[in-house]
């Protein structure tokens, strides 16, 4: 059991310190905009007592304006603009980050008493709940779940305060490496800023924050599940054991939260797609699906509608070698930027690199011709086959792969052209997502921190996707530093029907990689000018795309997209040569049938091609064989006897886009 540390919690954040200051104020702004004075060095905890005492017992986080968060116990700038989220915002992201983090917390003080000889690594919170990487002295099971839920409930009930406190770098290396906590000590040393340690019980971690007053919020916890992690996600590097789980501010959310999770098992794409026959995976390819005959119909009506729409709206199809001298990768900036992500070989004495992007190969078309301002916008489309380097701990099925097939395109424009152009990537974004009934919100994703260029162009860059979004009249929000180090870019994020987020398309301005590869046109005024490069990908990748949508209709494919989307079966073998005559008459009018030859019972063929989600089931007997009336089942609908001339126009109206 570790020693409590006992270095002053009150230090710079205590209230010591702005009581003592009491000849300087400072003042904050409140969402209604209301000013309250505070003493100089106040914290949000501060603010909140001043509002009234009930805020500050609920009170869970500090949010400034820019959308930063901060602990309660942490000084507020003077003049800033805060909002105090309290046990109240029970669904605001934020609040439940702040929730989750001081419940991976008390996961770790559990994991410490239960199991002697335990190693911290990392423990933050994430999309729905938290984790926490282990070094048990032995491996867990999961019957070892139970035991740590029980026992973090059993702190819960107890209470625990968590206590902040900033510390010097050598004392908290010294700390760290005294109690054997390897993985603490390296965090240290590569921390960059102030070193903060939280308190809690008899656990003290190194972390920055933000964290609960007390764990009394926390009304619902649970673990969820056991993985296998390498520390900092490098394979080199020792495996931990990750353990997830959740937490809530009120039984009801985990109830909702555990019925969402057994229906996204039920909608896992990889079940969907060994049930559905599509793909599959081997560990001779690791990230790389293998695409069965039914998979690839999918596959091709997505290729169909991508050259179809492409060619509607003004793109020229092109193709690209996949593999490249090393040279090009350090033109286009990736060699600095994403080498990481990429594969090289050598051969002959040179050294190449598989393609990880297309933008590269699109810039060498480009430039192979002397370029007119006449030929602008170009656009150049092609469903390029990439390959980048995932970690094998974080791939998984459909939806993170090494080997990437993209919808995507590169426009070669005017600076004049940029908007416009812009405009004509999102209208064209929201026509596909509407086709599979996706909610879509928009996301400016600015500078990041390693990137080429200057500010100035940077300025222009963003201004230009700003001002499209403004044009189109859409509700966006700011995600600061996400950009990509060629471009600012505008993600565009889809709701499945388990209300989960995906980012699906994203568009980004370039005005870098056209320079780096010397790419001009000749203007209007006979001189060489520079285009603007816009990348965008809609669909992202092909492969989570459809990993996307079969959870999202949990494989209820729309009937234009499934891979069969009649089936014909007959009640006897009597009626076979008539079934088999309606399914060839199906086929001929363009809708993609097939004919059951088994010979199960008629009730486990019909519910054969229930669970294999065809939209329509013909069952062809003697009524069928001696009128014109078919007996149809549509999928979700039940059974209607139609005219075989209603039925025909049915089923090829759903079959077709």
């Amino acid at each position: 059991m570790r020693a409590p540390f006992r270095k002053s919690f009150a230090g710079p954040f205590g209230r010591s310190d702005a009581a003592s200051i009491v000849s300087r104020t400072m003042k904050v702004i409140l969402p209604d905009d209301c000013e309250l004075d505070l003493a100089d060095g106040a914290s949000g905890l501060d603010a909140a007592n001043a509002i009234g005492p009930r805020l500050a017992e609920q009170a869970v986080l500090v949010r400034l304006d820019s959308g930063e968060v901060r602990d309660l116990r942490e000084p507020l700038d003077d003049g800033a603009r805060i909002q105090i989220l309290t046990t109240r915002d029970t669904s605001d992201p934020d609040a439940l980050a702040v929730l989750r983090h001081s419940s991976a917390h008390l996961l770790a003080e559990a994991a410490q008493r239960l199991f002697p000889g335990t190693k911290v690594a990392i423990g933050p919170p994430i999309d729905d709940g938290f984790y926490y990487d282990f070094e048990f002295p032995e491996p867990l099971t999961e019957g070892d779940l139970e035991r740590l839920e029980g026992e973090v409930k059993r702190e819960i009930e107890e209470g625990r305060t968590f206590r902040r406190c900033e510390i010097e770098r050598d004392e908290a290396r010294e700390r760290f490496a005294a109690e054997g906590e390897p993985y603490k000590v390296e965090l240290v040393d590569t921390a960059e800023g102030r070193i903060t340690l939280y308190e809690q019980g008899d656990f003290v971690d190194l972390c920055r924050g933000p964290h609960l007053q007390n764990a009394a919020p926390i009304k619902a916890f649970k673990l969820t599940s056991l993985a296998g992690a390498y520390w900092r996600g490098n394979s080199d590097n020792a495996q931990l054991t990750r353990v997830y789980g959740t937490a809530f501010f009120s039984k009801k959310d985990l109830d909702a939260h555990v019925e969402r999770l057994e229906q996204a098992k039920l909608r896992d794409h990889r079940r969907l797609g060994k049930q559905l026959d599509l793909f599959h995976f081997a560990e001779v390819s690791p990230g790389s699906p293998f695409w069965h005959p039914k998979g690839m119909v999918i596959w091709n009506v997505l290729e169909d509608l991508r050259r179809a729409e492409n060619a509607r709206r003004g793109y020229e199809e092109v193709r690209t070698p996949l593999i490249y001298d090393v040279d090009v990768w350090k033109t286009s900036g990736h060699w600095d930027n994403y080498r990481d992500k990429m594969y090289f070989f050598d051969t002959e004495a040179r050294e190449y690199g598989l393609k990880p992007m297309n933008c590269p190969g699109h810039c060498f078309v480009f430039s192979d011709q002397l370029r007119s301002y006449r030929e602008l916008p170009m656009r150049l489309g092609e469903a390029g086959l990439v390959h980048r380097h995932e970690a094998s701990g974080v791939l998984h099925g459909l939806l993170r792969v090494r080997h990437i097939t993209q919808d995507d395109a590169h426009i070669f424009c005017t600076h004049e052209q940029t908007e416009d152009e812009v405009l004509g990537c999102l209208d064209y974004a929201f026509f596909l997502y509407e086709l599979f009934d996706f909610p879509v919100h928009a996301e400016l994703s600015t500078r990041p921190e390693k990137r080429i260029g200057i500010d100035e162009e940077w300025d222009m860059a963003e201004g230009a996707l700003r001002g499209a979004l403004e044009r189109q009249g859409l509700e966006y929000a700011v995600s600061e530093g996400d950009g990509a180090f060629y471009g600012p870019k505008i993600d565009l994020h889809v709701t499945d029907a388990l209300e989960r987020s995906w980012q699906l398309g994203t568009i980004q301005l370039d005005l870098q990689m056209p320079e780096r590869f010397g790419l001009t046109y000749v203007g209007s005024d006979n001189a060489e000018h520079t285009p603007v490069m816009i990348h965008r990908a809609l669909l992202g990748s092909l492969e989570r795309f459809i990993g996307i949508v079969l959870e999202h209709t949990g494989g209820d494919l729309p009937t234009w997209i499934a891979p069969v989307q009649a089936r014909v079966i007959p009640v006897a073998e009597a009626h076979r040569a008539g079934a088999e005559a309606l399914q060839q008459e199906l086929v001929a009018s363009g809708v993609r049938a097939d004919f059951d030859t088994s010979t199960d019972t008629l009730g486990k063929r019909i519910r054969g091609a229930e669970m294999e989600r065809v939209p329509f089931v013909l069952v062809y007997g003697d009524k069928e064989a001696d009128g014109d009336v078919l007996s149809v089942r549509e999928r979700g609908k039940g059974v209607q006897e139609q005219t075989r001339a209603v039925a025909f126009e049915l089923i090829q109206s759903a079959a077709k886009l």
